[in-house]
């Protein structure tokens, strides 16, 4: 009996086994969660956001308190915090909501719904060569942050440098022109190239670019190295102008200049959409990426592309949407100590994201790291206390020197959509993440109806 026992233990653990095998879909298409208590399996990469279960039961807000407090208990860190139900717009808990704090990475949020809401998913940026004075070419940024000489597949579609060489060296020898000076135009953007609030250290140590509206590997020495260039248009030109001698056409690098508005196009290239873009900043927190598209916002908008033309822009889109109250910007980054942002304003901003009357805003939602898959979250929530919100959360982290912050969506165990933002630290001490990810959990955690 012990034997027979044995191998049917063996033979059904075999047999499960490769049913797994069988049903489980290939790595590269879908990331599959753990099961995670008794909740249903969600498929962290699915794309768009999946809908809420329209049945399910709002939280109550005593509950959810509890929860929340529970662990909040015996925090010496100065924490606030707000938890809305997405659909019905209702606070159900707050903890200083509408006190600002420094939001860090967080901002990208703001951001993201501004360029959305201006230029739209699809509107993809162009970056150009055009004819200059003779025996000259004008390399003309147009604010692309994608734009490389070899484009990395972690953003497919991203502006290719080699192509755009390709197609002016064919335009100059359709011509008969074999030598020329590449200048370039780069003045697309305005004012200063770092922003009101940007450490000394943040540039140099390749935390961002300085801000321009023509970079090429987003102004780093060397594509995949954090180091930035100084001038980062100048080294694009000269670039350019080696990538023209491998085409054929003997350039050289020539001098900042203005392009004609009627001058003779050479060539073209184009961004992703806006929308890959912003899931990328925001599931990578791409500063580079957000400088570029907050800008956007204010061009949209007939505002300056500088800082204080992005930040003004912030404030008109998001008045528009009646979520203006509570958010002070000065970038698009979140790099800036001077940004203020209400935890009951950055959830306001999520659940209006998510909302399926802003269809155009869902790619600051899909955008966001999944916890426990994805993005910043990859290596979170794989605790006992956090991991029944792995693949129910999703968030913005944002991370300064005694700062941090989180933001975005949670489904509860009932499987209604609820938008959550928690600020940690006041920048004067170390601040643990962690009770950040603990308390989201307790929002996806919470069978609180």
């Amino acid at each position: 009996m012990a034997v027979i026992t044995l191998f049917l233990l063996h033979f059904f653990t075999v047999a499960t086994g490769i049913a797994v095998v069988n049903v489980t879909p290939a790595p590269q298409l879908v990331l599959s969660p753990p099961s995670v208590a008794a909740r249903p399996v969600v498929q962290a990469a699915a794309q768009p956001l999946p809908s809420a279960d329209p049945a399910a039961r709002i939280p109550g807000a005593a509950g959810l308190s509890a929860r929340l407090n529970a662990v909040l208990a015996g925090s010496d860190t100065k924490i606030s915090g707000a938890v809305i139900d997405a659909a019905a717009r209702r606070v159900l808990y707050g903890r200083n909501p509408d006190r600002p704090a420094t939001p860090a990475s967080t901002t990208k949020l703001v951001t993201s719904v501004a360029v959305l809401a201006t230029r739209g998913p699809e509107y993809r940026l162009t970056t150009k060569t055009v004819q200059g004075a003779p025996g000259r070419v004008v390399l003309v940024g147009g604010g692309d942050p994608t734009l490389a000489v070899r484009p990395p597949a972690s953003l497919p579609g991203s502006a290719s440098l080699t192509e755009l060489a390709r197609q002016t060296a064919a335009a100059l020898r359709a011509s008969g022109t074999a030598r020329v000076k590449v200048d370039f135009d780069d003045t697309l953007y305005t004012g200063p190239r770092s922003a009101p609030g940007w450490k000394p250290n943040y540039i140099p140590d390749g935390e961002v670019a300085p801000v321009t509206a023509l970079m090429v590997d987003q102004g780093r020495v060397a594509a995949g190295k954090r180091t930035r260039v100084a001038d980062p248009p100048a080294t694009a030109a000269a670039v350019f102008a080696g990538l023209l001698r491998r085409q054929g056409v003997a350039a050289t690098r020539g001098a900042r200049v203005r392009a004609h508005p009627s001058a003779a196009a050479l060539g073209s290239v184009r961004s992703p959409p806006v929308s890959a873009m912003v899931e990328h900043l925001m599931t990578e927190s791409d500063n580079d990426m957000a400088e570029a598209m907050v800008r956007q916002a204010a061009l949209a908008r007939g505002r300056p592309a500088s800082f204080a033309g992005g930040a003004q822009a912030v404030q008109e889109v998001l008045a528009g949407l009646r979520a203006a109250g509570g958010v002070t910007v000065f970038d698009g980054s979140g790099l800036s100590t001077r940004n203020r942002i209400t935890p009951l304003a950055l959830a306001r901003l999520a659940a209006l994201a998510a909302a399926p009357d802003h269809p155009g805003l869902r790619a600051a939602i899909t955008g966001m790291p999944v916890a426990g898959f994805s993005g910043t979250l990859a290596d979170r929530y794989a605790g006992p206390a956090t991991r029944i919100g792995a693949g129910y959360v999703r968030a913005k982290t944002g991370t300064l020197d005694g700062v941090s912050t989180l933001a975005g969506m949670a489904y509860d165990v009932d499987g209604r959509l609820l938008a959550f933002a928690f600020m940690a630290g006041d920048g004067k001490g170390a601040v643990d993440p962690g009770r950040l990810d603990l308390l989201a959990a307790a929002v996806a955690g919470c069978g609180c109806g």
